[in-house]
């Protein structure tokens, strides 16, 4: 049997058997929470960490190879361009699918007013404990969200542009902060190629470390099955699988059904049409880096198989992969662009806070541009929503409509692990 094949079921027997021990632990063990915690802790050792340890060199090697791959400084700009316009389109496509299926679904309206107080009780206490750490005090996670609130959607582009233009690279790099890194390489990269021959040493060195790193991946490949069944036990033994019931089962599948209709039809119409290949195979073909995704809920750490898997398996060019698949993973986020439009409505629709066409509007252009901010790492949607809502909140303002209250977000943070995991198997398939 093939390596891919091998790995490919083994991946499909973590998830698989995953869900269902998360299950039987969800219903016999008392303190949920800390079980799932306790084999997530496990599945991050096993697998997102050797992932994310590989993920800084593999971005900035990559696109040095694949910008003196190029070569002609017009080509790389005709593809860069093009890849930008591609990513925001398919977005902003995501985010109006969102808005549409939300609005027309309603999961959070008409609901009897006992589960609607229910629902806001428990919001508030999943924020509490989301925003607290153990010795009472905000945490990382409150701090983000405040700046978030502060800053607006201009304080977040601000940042963007910063991370764009960095006074030092080895600051980005011990950062992780990988737009910096992709500029930097971009740049030398360019400067490698115009070098001609003096330049060849050197971008002989770098395709030799990208070849090792690559080779590294192939190794991490093997961890994948368990670090995958570690991470969705103990996903599913933290919230159940009867999170699909009720109202928010009803968010849940109206995010997923979005998901849906935009990974099946939306994006393989858009590669009938300027890839002239079928869609479903390709992804047939990428089903390990989508399953890695799935599992661990970061696009970022699966950015190696991504690469991996595209050049190998998806008969990507090297020239392309090196180049597109990082800023992918950086600013392309189709999937979580519309979960954050979904969840913004149906937070305001639970709330009983009626939004205008205006008011949706500002929901699709923040959603689309706050996505390009969130990081690929689990949850950071959650951090990013609160600019959307900090915008919709300011429009309701000026009519004198009372502002939905942050702690809203509480509602749906005890299912976001699940959905996280949805969205961001969309995010890598549309890079």
């Amino acid at each position: 049997m093939r390596r891919d094949k091998l790995i490919t079921i083994l991946i499909l027997i973590g998830l698989v058997s995953g869900a269902i021990l998360g299950q039987i632990l969800h219903g016999t063990v008392e303190d949920q929470v800390a079980t799932g915690d306790a084999w997530m802790s496990i599945g991050k050792l096993v697998l997102v960490k050797p992932l994310m340890l590989l993920v800084i060199p593999l971005v900035f090697l990559s696109v040095i190879v694949g910008t003196t791959s190029i070569g002609d400084p017009s080509r790389l700009g005709l593809v860069g361009g093009s890849t930008i316009l591609y990513y925001f389109g398919t977005m902003l496509m995501a985010v109006i699918l969102g808005a549409v299926l939300v609005t027309t679904i309603g999961p959070g309206k008409d609901l009897p007013p006992e589960t609607v107080a229910t629902l806001q009780a428990d919001g508030q206490s999943e924020y509490k404990d989301f925003t607290t750490s153990s010795d009472g005090q905000s945490n990382d996670k409150a701090k983000a969200i405040k700046r978030a609130e502060d800053d607006k959607l201009g304080g977040a582009w601000m940042s963007i542009l910063n991370q764009i233009i960095p006074s030092n690279v080895f600051a980005e790099l011990a950062a992780g902060r990988t737009l910096g890194i992709i500029v930097f390489a971009l740049l030398l990269g360019l400067s490698l190629a115009a070098c001609g021959e003096s330049g060849l040493p050197a971008i002989t060195v770098f395709q030799s470390l990208f070849s090792g790193v690559m080779k590294l991946v192939l190794w991490v490949l093997w961890l994948t099955p368990l670090g995958v069944f570690l991470l969705v036990t103990g996903t599913v033994a933290k919230i159940g699988l009867g999170a699909l019931s009720g109202p928010l089962g009803s968010y849940m599948i109206t995010v997923v059904l979005g998901l849906a209709i935009h990974a099946f039809i939306i994006l393989p119409l858009v590669m009938i049409i300027f890839g002239r290949v079928n869609p479903y195979r390709f992804m047939w073909n990428m089903r390990k880096a989508l399953m890695t995704a799935f599992g661990t809920d970061s696009s970022s750490a699966t950015l190696p198989v991504t690469i991996e898997t595209a050049i190998e398996e998806g008969g990507v060019s090297r020239k392309s992969a090196n180049f597109v698949l990082p800023l992918g993973a950086t600013v392309n986020m189709d999937g979580t662009a519309l979960y954050e439009a979904v969840a913004v409505v149906f937070m305001f629709q639970l709330w009983g806070i009626p939004l205008e066409l205006g008011d949706m509007v500002i929901v699709v252009i923040t959603a689309t541009l706050a996505a390009v901010g969130a990081a690929g790492i689990p949850s950071a949607g959650l951090v990013t929503m609160v600019i959307v809502v900090a915008a919709v909140n300011t429009s309701l303002a000026s009519r004198g409509v009372p502002p939905l209250p942050l702690e809203a977000i509480g509602v749906i943070i005890g299912v976001d692990r699940i959905l996280d995991m949805c969205r961001t198997m969309v995010n890598v398939w549309g890079d």
